[in-house]
């Protein structure tokens, strides 16, 4: 009985230090309701670790699997935090999702338990990074409160203003910075605007395409290449256009799209125009505006599309599906015709034989829908589609 008592022992602490190992190694997330997970952080006089996520989101699959199992990244989050996490697809998810208004996935928030937003982030971190994030969660000097305290109590300050820029796009989408930008840069005359801090402020906070500041980088664009980068102009140039006119095509507001537009048109780049044709496509195809797609369409596909098979292909598909009219039917199958010398696919020619075929060019469509059954036969795909076609035509 002493030598199993002897041999025993060990094997019982082994035991339990392997299960305190591995309890130390899983975070431990709080799965209530989300009020007592608050009522817990008052009674504990811990801040909060929120992850908001979707079980289709690929990234957060990566951090949960691969960072948040991290050991020092467990330790730190359970020694500091209550940790919960929600679906944003769920009842307590959507709600915090709109509370929060967090549009990016993942979203990390770390909260006191008023709900104040002490420090946040969105999308993928390394392991690193996340420890470095959680260590600067910790610290109230670079925590949001605080940050947003130094700039307010003194806003012609551009560090501080840059700083707290900097700190709260971590875990926000640019909009949201630019009401603290704007308040900075209203303490700026037009001569100050033109240097690099301000350069850095009106990068990441100025969002509003009719604003003073990005219409003075407009009409001083060689002075702020000079400071920064010709690239990195071009880059807030096509972002602010992107920023101005995406939520309208988003939303189907033809109205405010329209007032955007025309503000976004007068920059006159070949990289913007070419963004606005892109929305006007867009937005016209989603809003089932057909004439305006087409009008579009004929003015500017070859001028911006015309090396871009895929995209030539598509805009040819939507006139098969919607134009009716032989001219314009003629200009989609210029169009094709030129996808195809940019890549002879299988689906481009039996686009072209459709396209000829409702041009009542039957001998055309023929030609295209045979290399089409070709090209089928030799990749041994399903020849569905093509036979399909071939009984439109009369032909068994």
């Amino acid at each position: 009985m002493k030598i199993l008592k002897i041999q025993f022992i060990p094997l019982l602490l082994a035991f339990l230090f392997v299960q305190n190992a591995i309890a130390q190694s899983n975070l431990k997330f709080d799965t209530s309701d989300y009020q007592s997970v608050l009522n817990r952080a008052k009674t504990e006089k811990k801040p909060i670790f929120l992850m908001l996520y979707a079980t289709w989101c690929p990234h957060c699959h990566k951090m949960q699997n691969e960072v948040l199992n991290d050991p020092t990244i467990v330790a730190l989050l359970n020694q500091n935090f209550i940790c919960t996490w929600q679906d944003i697809e769920k009842s307590e998810g959507i709600m915090l999702k709109n509370k929060f208004k967090t549009k990016s996935l993942p979203g990390f928030l770390f909260l006191d338990s008023n709900e104040t937003v002490l420090y946040g982030l969105k999308g993928e971190y390394t392991v690193i990074n996340f420890i470095s994030e959680i260590k600067n969660a910790l610290n109230p000097t670079k925590q949001l409160p605080y940050l947003e305290n130094q700039f307010t109590t003194d806003s012609s300050n551009g560090a501080k203003c840059l700083e707290y820029l900097t700190t709260l796009y971590k875990g926000n989408e640019r909009t949201e910075l630019s009401k603290a930008a704007h308040q900075y840069l209203a303490t700026q005359t037009d001569a100050q605007l033109l240097s690099e801090l301000n350069w850095r402020v009106i990068s990441n906070g100025v969002t509003d395409i009719s604003s003073r500041e990005f219409q003075f980088v407009l009409q001083h664009q060689k002075e702020f290449e000079a400071i920064t980068s010709p690239i990195r102009v071009e880059r807030k140039i096509i972002n602010i256009v992107t920023e101005s006119l995406k939520p309208f095509t988003e939303n189907l507001d033809t109205i405010n799209y329209n007032k955007q537009r025309q503000i976004a048109q007068s920059i006159h780049l070949q990289k913007t125009d070419s963004l606005i044709f892109s929305y006007d496509l867009l937005i016209n195809e989603r809003s089932e505006n057909w004439s305006a797609y087409k009008k579009v369409a004929i003015e500017s596909v070859e001028k911006y599309l015309w090396e871009n098979a895929s995209q030539l292909k598509a805009v040819a598909q939507n006139f098969l599906l919607h134009v009716d009219d032989t001219s314009s039917l003629k200009e989609a199958i210029k169009w094709n015709k030129k996808s195809l010398t940019l890549n002879n696919s299988y689906d481009g020619n039996l686009l072209m034989s459709r396209l000829y075929l409702k041009s009542l060019d039957k001998n055309s469509a023929l030609k295209y829908a045979s290399v089409s059954k070709d090209i089928c036969v030799s990749m041994g795909w399903d020849l569905k589609d093509v036979n399909q076609l071939f009984i439109e035509m009369g032909i068994k």
